[in-house]
Formats: C-alpha cells, structure tokens, sequence
C-alpha cells in the first residue's frame, strides 16, 4: 500500500529530531537549532523559560521549522513547516518529551524554568529530495 503524504510527513518526523526553528525577533528572521518530537503532527520541543526564543514567541506565535535532510545517508527528504507555537502547560506532556539529552539545559522535567513549546502547523510542505516540487499538506 502506498504511504499517504501525512504518512512520510509522520514518517520524516519520527526519523529527523534536529532542525531549525525561526523566530521573529525585532521584525527579523532569528534562527537556531532544536530538538523536535511530535505527537501526530504536533511538534514539540524544550526550551528554558528565560531563553530568547520564548520572548520572541511571546511577542509573534509564528514560528518556520525545518527539518530533515541528510546528505550523508539516504535520507533526502524534509519538510518546510509553519506554525502557531504556545507554552504546553500540561505536566503528563511535559514529562512525555523531557529526555536525557536535555539535562545540558533543563535538569528535570519538574525544573521550573521547563518550558515545552507546542507547535501547531499551518501549512506543511514536503520535499522528496532538494530541487523537487514541494507536496503541501
């Protein structure tokens, strides 16, 4: 059975845990690299309370992600994503996507200052590999 494109797109999320995550700060474009897990299509990634990133959020909830593509492997696929972005309140959720790999800035996932940020997509495009035509979910 052929995937759907909500399939890979799922796929791709599940298999690509680092990108970028742009924010609007001053009316300018401000990009870093994340950590991302998803629900469905729900994105997810920490951040501490007193990082820029929350300001800017705090200021304009709509965020660009992209994740994916991997030269080195076969893995040529990504996915350019806008989103609405909001603070996850939940304690269940938070927990669910703390991790070890976050103690570097986030000791636990009862810290304070654990700010888990919800990104909803608007509109999601997907690439089979650079320079094809994008598949808009």
């Amino acid at each position: 059975m052929a995937q759907t494109l909500k399939d890979k797109i799922v796929e791709l999320l599940s298999h690509h845990k680092v990108g970028t995550l742009a924010t609007i700060r001053d009316n300018k474009p401000y990009s870093r690299f994340m950590m991302f897990n998803h629900d469905d299509l729900t994105l997810y990634t920490a951040t501490n309370e007193q990082a820029h990133k929350a300001e800017d959020i705090a200021q304009n909830p709509h965020v660009h992600i992209l994740l994916g593509y991997d030269h080195d492997s076969d893995h040529e696929h990504y996915v350019e994503i806008e989103a609405e972005a909001s603070v996850e309140h939940s304690t269940a959720v938070k927990e669910k996507f703390w991790n070890e790999q976050l103690k570097h800035w986030i000791p636990s996932a009862d810290d304070p200052e654990y700010l888990l940020l919800k990104l909803t997509p608007t509109t999601i495009l997907y690439y089979e590999k650079p320079g094809s035509e994008p598949q808009e979910l």
